[in-house]
């Protein structure tokens, strides 16, 4: 059961409907943590914002989608978790890739950037940084604006993330992949 109420469209002010209106129409997404950040209207537009950002940027969506997964998975967000494996199957990546992920282990990814978005994410959530080594062969197979934007996506959904689970929002009760133990 969340910690926080969610705010019903009707009772919300003026500036939380504004940014929740503009979000409806324009990426539909205002679940999950936004229950949280709807509450700081301007935070809530400037996530939207970033999520918007980073979804036009340069890595494809099965590469965020590598990412997302690997975060949600650190974190043990349930919710983040329940979103992502949505999406991710949604962009072809395959059950298998995604039941890996959630045993915590590397899965079998034939893709080099989608190896290296891997690697790269995992990194900076056990050790907070890049080694020179991974950092090198990242920037080699990602170029350097991809390897800002892998680096963005992270953090970000690491915001997402600890939002979720610091205020106990969870998954509707129809997971089909929930996290594992």
């Amino acid at each position: 059961m969340a910690r926080i109420s969610i705010i019903d469209r009707a009772d919300m002010n003026a500036e939380q409907a504004r940014v929740y209106d503009a979000a409806k129409q324009s990426t539909g997404v205002v679940g999950g943590p936004y229950y949280a950040y709807i509450r700081l209207p301007a935070l809530f537009e400037a996530c939207q914002n970033l999520r918007n950002c980073l979804g036009s940027g340069p890595l494809s969506d099965r590469e965020q989608q590598i990412v997302n997964l690997a975060v949600a998975r650190h974190y043990n967000a349930h919710y983040p978790w329940f979103a992502q494996v949505r999406r991710s199957l949604a962009v072809g990546i395959g059950q298998p890739i995604i039941d890996a992920i959630n045993a915590r282990k590397a899965p079998s990814l034939a893709d080099a950037r989608e190896q290296t978005c891997w690697v790269v994410a995992r990194e900076l959530l056990a050790s907070n940084s890049l080694s020179d080594a991974t950092y090198a062969a990242a920037e080699k197979a990602l170029g350097l604006e991809s390897l800002v934007a892998l680096v963005a996506t992270t953090g970000s959904f690491s915001t997402t993330c600890l939002t979720a689970n610091t205020f106990a929002i969870d998954p509707p009760p129809d997971n089909p992949t929930p996290l594992a133990a």
